[in-house]
């Protein structure tokens, strides 16, 4: 099956930039994430999106993407994206055909994956922040040999298979003659140690699956497509290496009252005709809740917009509260009874053509 072009499946040009291409992801992860759409293909798809993602954003896998395609990208994941020159040579996608010598082998500790989840939060709780419980599924370290896949106790000894070198020799003949490959120990996974008693807990494996509820405080002022990081909460890492991230993707619902833009609330006040003609006073509402007394000026037209300061939303870049920004919309009646109708025909008269603009 054809793989899917990068760039195609996040619909960006190949020109995109960072925030271009984030903007782009962020819209795909909230569509396909599998706790909002429940589609068969969804869970492959939000995989997709994520590889596309992670390959993009990444300056040098990108440039190796751009180079050289999809078999770039699998050959960079198999190696842990260290096999290449980061220079461009083709030396190592040389190897990648046809077995060349590959120096280095990974053999110390490799940072867990990063997670990525969902998490849906209301107009307000996004405008002022909150404290949230997350549940999360993660492999953690074994808490019986603390990720050392021995049973404790028991020692560990040098691996037979590399004899503690953590590599192995290959040697292929091909068109092009005759290329010894170093890659690393099956057995012991690079490390030049092998188990002799695996742990009875993780049978061997230092990693347990298991569920873990997270006391998570969302900041004031996200909003609908932000991503938040938390240090340390993804993946286990490997032989002692530091856990990967968890990213949250926030999705916001809507308010049926404000809509923002930025840190501003923008709220739709309609007025009838001798309202915005005489000038008003009226009770507007607050995201936080209550009322605040709004003084309408007479001669209000539709689109005037009057602002209550300090009445919108947090930011993220500051502590400041933005602003209420009422959006007048002035009424005409569609419906008229026979006074009505005769006291407006009084009023053109007394205004004239001129004064009613």
């Amino acid at each position: 099956m054809r793989e899917r072009d990068y760039y195609e499946l996040l619909g960006v040009p190949r020109n995109a930039g960072e925030d271009e291409i984030r903007r782009a992801y962020r819209k795909l992860a909230l569509e396909w994430h599998p706790d909002r759409n429940k589609s068969p293909e969804a869970e492959q798809q939000f995989k997709q999106v994520n590889e596309a993602y992670e390959t993009l954003n990444d300056p040098q896998k990108r440039r190796m993407y751009d180079r050289y395609g999809h078999v770039a990208v699998g050959e960079a994941e198999r190696r842990g994206f260290e096999g290449f020159d980061s220079s461009g040579g083709l030396g190592d996608l040389f190897d990648a055909f046809f077995g060349g010598v590959t120096m280095g082998a990974e053999r110390g500790p490799r940072r867990g994956a990063d997670l990525h989840v969902a998490i849906a939060l209301t107009f307000v709780e996004a405008a002022f922040g909150v404290e949230k419980e997350l549940e999360v599924v993660r492999s953690e370290l074994c808490g019986r040999c603390k990720g050392s896949r021995a049973e404790p106790g028991t020692s560990v000894g040098r691996c037979t298979t590399c004899r503690g070198n953590g590599q192995l020799r290959r040697t292929q003949s091909n068109l092009f003659g005759q290329f010894v490959q170093i890659v690393p120990c099956p057995t012991c996974r690079g490390e030049g140690q092998a188990v002799q008693t695996p742990c009875s807990e993780c049978r061997g494996s230092g990693r347990q699956r298991r569920n873990r509820k997270l006391e998570v405080q969302i900041p004031a002022g996200v909003e609908d497509g932000t991503q938040l990081r938390l240090t340390g909460e993804g993946e286990a890492g490997d032989v002692g290496g530091p856990p990967g991230g968890l990213y949250l993707t926030v999705a916001v619902k809507p308010h049926p009252l404000f809509r923002r833009e930025g840190a501003h609330l923008i709220y739709e006040l309609a007025l009838s005709f001798p309202q915005a003609a005489l000038g008003d006073t009226i009770p507007i509402p607050l995201l936080e809740g209550g009322t605040e007394e709004v003084k309408v000026p007479a001669g209000t037209q539709t689109g005037s917009v009057l602002r209550v300061r300090g009445k919108g939303v947090g930011d993220l870049t500051n502590k400041h509260r933005g602003d209420l920004l009422i959006l007048v919309r002035v009424l005409t009646p569609k419906h008229l009874d026979g006074r009505a109708k005769k006291l407006l025909e009084e009023l053109h008269k007394l205004l004239g053509p001129e004064q009613a603009r």
